[in-house]
């Protein structure tokens, strides 16, 4: 029974380190972040360049 209770003692002090499905969990939340944020700010470049493009003259000299 002690040896048991060592086990589980030492067990339960060894920490490692985070482990592989951690470092998964972490990067698939690290690339949620990045998407959500590449959208947004992607509709926005987008919608900036339009309305600039939109005050520019046409281009045509007529010459």
């Amino acid at each position: 029974m002690k040896a048991l209770v060592k086990k589980a003692k030492c067990f339960l002090r060894s920490e490692d380190g985070p482990t592989a499905t951690e470092y998964a969990v972490m990067l698939a939340l690290i690339i949620i972040v990045a998407l959500a944020a590449i959208t947004l700010l992607g509709t926005k470049v987008k919608t900036i360049f339009t309305n600039v493009s939109g005050g520019l003259p046409s281009g045509s000299t007529g010459s």
